[in-house]
């Protein structure tokens, strides 16, 4: 720990919280999603969450920053949040969570891919050989074999990660003029709205014994917000979001405490080309921006 960088060791701490608090959450989507279609419990994890992250936001900043928002950026976030939380609970009701989270860890090349048309980011040739390394991965991981080339649980976690890398760049823009509590109560209260809509026609009583899952879900959800907001707030970006990828020990543990499976030997490796691509990516963007402001 440095005297620059005097909340470093924080900073990770709270990151690696984060981190084991949404594996946790993830779970709890994949146990509901056995018994609840995937748009009803994208509705329970929205709705789970609120009441917390409306206290929060309403202790810590009030009413005003909730109301003075960008409303068209906000609305397309939440377009992308029920579209991307249905795809994410559809793929992980049918794969184990670590071969859910291989696929979904091409989320970060994603987003920098997308930086250049939306932000006008620039990225040079060694960046977008590890963006193309990274996808290669993922055909690794779709190979045809175990679940199948192309299964639609895969197809639907590549379209969540999609939607999430769009999300984390309107999370950009959004940043520069809206507070942090206007996005996350915001986004949990489209989830909520849209993804119940869309639910309603087909809804399925909760059973009681689930009841102590969606309070689990809620909690989780919502300490996992505060902790990956409260570390990127401590830490450099180049630091804190590596440990992201800790997701993947999470993910087999579970996997194999709460269901029993294990990943296979291919999973392995797509999962270590897609980490190995996304953390030179990240080696390079911090190469980057240290070069941009010396």
């Amino acid at each position: 720990m440095t005297a620059a960088h005097p909340h470093r060791g924080r900073a990770i701490v709270t990151m690696l919280v984060a981190v084991l608090m949404f594996s946790l959450m993830d779970a709890l989507l994949k146990l509901l999603s056995d018994h609840y279609p995937p748009f009803q419990v994208a509705t329970l994890r929205g709705l789970s969450s609120l009441p917390f992250v409306l206290t929060w936001a309403l202790a810590s900043a009030g009413w005003r920053p909730l109301l003075r928002v960008r409303w068209p950026l906000h609305l397309l976030r939440g377009v992308l949040g029920v579209g991307m939380m249905a795809s994410f609970v559809y793929g992980v009701n049918r794969l184990p969570l670590s071969t859910t989270y291989s696929i979904f860890f091409i989320a970060p090349l994603l987003i920098t891919a997308l930086s250049v048309p939306i932000l006008g980011e620039r990225v040079g040739p060694r960046r977008w050989i590890a963006i193309g390394i990274g996808m290669l991965g993922v055909l690794v991981l779709l190979r045809p074999s175990g679940q199948g080339m192309l299964s639609l649980a895969a197809l639907a976690v590549l379209a969540a990660a999609f939607g999430y890398a769009v999300s984390a760049i309107t999370v950009r823009l959004l940043a520069r003029t809206d507070s942090t509590q206007a996005m996350m109560v915001w986004l949990m209260v489209m989830i909520t709205v849209g993804a119940g809509a869309l639910a309603w026609s087909g809804w399925v009583p909760l059973r009681g014994e689930d009841l102590w899952l969606i309070l689990g879900l809620g909690v989780a959800g919502t300490i996992g917000q505060y902790a990956v907001t409260e570390a990127f707030r401590l830490g450099e970006a180049s630091l804190i979001a590596p440990l992201e990828y800790t997701a993947l020990i999470w993910g087999v543990m579970l996997d194999l405490s709460l269901w029993g499976v294990l990943p296979d030997s291919v999973t392995w490796i797509g999962a270590a080309i897609i980490v190995a691509s996304g953390l030179y990516l990240m080696r390079r963007e911090s190469v980057h921006a240290e070069a941009e402001h010396p």
